[in-house]
């Protein structure tokens, strides 16, 4: 099986295709993806949501790129296609997912904010442990999991050699947070389908193991 047919067993099982409804607050969770920010001041306008909470400080890439945290650059990119300053909220140190919803969770309790449903906009391939890790921090508050609408071999199409080897790592190193996390108590437990765990496996014999722990 070539490397990329693995790695669109993984980006499957991510991949939660759930239907947008409209919520109280789109949150945007920080990284290095510039869709993200688009992807949520577009569920802004078509009016899913009034309000959005960019989160991220620097994160394991950001901080090798960016001199800026995540949530002040997806903040920028809002306001710049037609998001109103005034319906952006930014929570600027969360360096992990984990930290995303927790400190998301006190900005909207130190803000008093009439939320109980959230459009939560992430990259595509991290939808399922957004969710594990969304239903522990905060499993008061309904959420809804969406992405850019994009095809896994697109996606990572748009990055080339090393870049697209890192990429492709990152899912990987996600697959195996999704059983190593719940042991933590960092999330909740998800089923991992025995083929999903083999691609897992596969992919890092092959070398993809890059962000494995």
């Amino acid at each position: 099986m070539k490397d990329m047919e693995l790695v669109k067993i993984l980006w499957d099982y991510m991949k939660l295709n759930q239907k947008l409804e409209k919520c109280d607050v789109i949150f945007g969770l920080g990284c290095l993806d510039l869709m993200v920010a688009k992807v949520s001041a577009d569920l802004y306008l078509k009016g899913y949501a009034d309000k959005i909470i960019f989160s991220g400080g620097f994160g394991k890439k950001s901080k090798k790129v960016w001199q800026e945290p995540e949530a002040e650059k997806f903040a920028k990119i809002a306001m710049d296609l037609g998001v109103p300053k005034e319906k952006i909220y930014v929570e600027n140190k969360a360096s992990n997912t984990s930290e995303n919803f927790k400190f998301i969770k006190r900005l909207i309790q130190t803000n008093k904010l009439p939320i109980k449903s959230c459009l939560i906009v992430g990259r595509p391939y991290v939808e399922k442990r957004s969710y594990a890790v969304f239903q522990k921090v905060m499993p008061e508050y309904k959420g809804i999991f969406t992405s850019e609408n994009v095809e896994c071999e697109e996606y990572f199409g748009r990055y080339v050699g090393e870049k697209k080897r890192e990429e492709i790592s990152v899912l990987v190193g996600d697959i195996q947070r999704m059983k190593l996390y719940v042991q933590k108590g960092w999330q909740v437990a998800v089923d991992m389908p025995e083929h999903v765990w083999k691609a897992y496996e596969e992919l890092v014999k092959r070398g993809y193991y890059q962000y494995v722990i």
